[in-house]
């Protein structure tokens, strides 16, 4: 499929104030159904927003960047999600607030509502972008929705499965061409879940040559999820595995995921999913990306493997 032809830009609220009411009139009150008193508020007028145009001009989809260091209001017209339109206006959104200085900004995002993309929820697509989910969910216009927040000063604290999970789903999204996983049992169950799966089907089917190694730390090839195993089977030239030549290295061997755009994620705990997330800090990548070639070195091709005829 040919890329869409769009870009993004700011627009000055006073000027194009129409403009990005028409896309955000058609998603917030035309398709979920919120009061249309509420589409717009008291922060419009302070806010920096983006819009995203097609090659005609009009107007496809909208964002914006609040005082209040939030991300709010972004919506893609139907037609437009799952082309990358989504992804563009949250980046153009992040960038800005690290041209503030700002050390991290936060969101709200629909729990249930696939906005960005077919079949992919407002929250794994945040998830993937670097963002992790805190505290409970609340309800808000009617809508169940989840703070999330992503820094741009320094790694961010991974503390529960759910943060695990946006962890390495932004690692994999993020990749190009070189995936490196480790993984126990936890760290496998969190690449099953749906925003890690996703974006590890994303990547391994990139027209690309790209490459995922992954060091199974018990080397059992049942406790990967099944649609994770499957995955492996039918693309068996994108991934690698293998399993620690000693089974007493096991608790030695890294974990998390590294990729070759300077991200990674580790978790230094065993079993426990305790870890940190850094995104574009190529210095903690590289040094993650040694500890794990260090082990690959060391280990052996996964016996399993030709069980699975792979």
């Amino acid at each position: 499929m040919t890329p869409a032809a769009f870009h993004v830009e700011a627009a000055d609220y006073a000027a194009r104030h129409a403009l990005l009411h028409g896309v955000r009139h058609a998603v917030f009150v035309g398709e979920q159904q919120v009061p249309a008193e509420l589409e717009t508020d008291e922060l419009d007028p302070l806010s920096h927003h983006v819009v995203a145009l097609d090659a005609d001009g009009h107007a496809i989809g909208t964002g914006r960047l609040t005082p209040q260091r939030r991300i709010g209001r972004m919506a893609v017209l139907p037609g437009w999600r799952g082309r990358g339109v989504g992804e563009a206006l949250l980046q153009a959104l992040v960038a800005e607030a690290a041209r503030r200085g700002w050390g991290e900004v936060a969101l709200h995002a629909q729990v249930q509502v696939a906005l960005h993309a077919p079949q992919v929820h407002a929250r794994d697509f945040y998830a993937r972008n670097g963002f992790l989910p805190e505290g409970a969910e609340f309800e808000e216009a009617g809508i169940v929705h989840q703070t999330m927040r992503r820094r741009m000063d320094g790694a961010m604290r991974v503390q529960d499965a759910g943060q695990a999970e946006a962890a390495m789903a932004s690692v994999i999204h993020r990749a190009r061409r070189r995936l490196l996983l480790g993984c126990d049992a936890g760290d496998a169950a969190v690449l099953g879940q749906p925003a890690a799966l996703q974006a590890l089907r994303r990547f391994a089917a990139a027209r690309h040559d790209k490459q995922a190694l992954v060091l199974l730390h018990d080397g059992d090839l049942v406790a990967l999820p099944a649609p994770l195993l499957a995955l492996v089977q039918r693309l068996p030239s994108v991934f690698q595995l293998r399993q620690p030549s000693d089974p007493a290295d096991a608790s030695l061997l890294p974990r998390g995921a590294v990729n070759d755009n300077g991200d990674c994620y580790f978790r230094p705990m065993g079993e426990r999913t305790d870890g940190a997330l850094a995104l574009d800090m190529p210095a903690q990548a590289r040094r993650q990306d040694a500890l794990f070639q260090r082990a690959w070195d060391g280990a052996a091709v996964c016996e399993g493997l030709r069980t699975l005829g792979i």
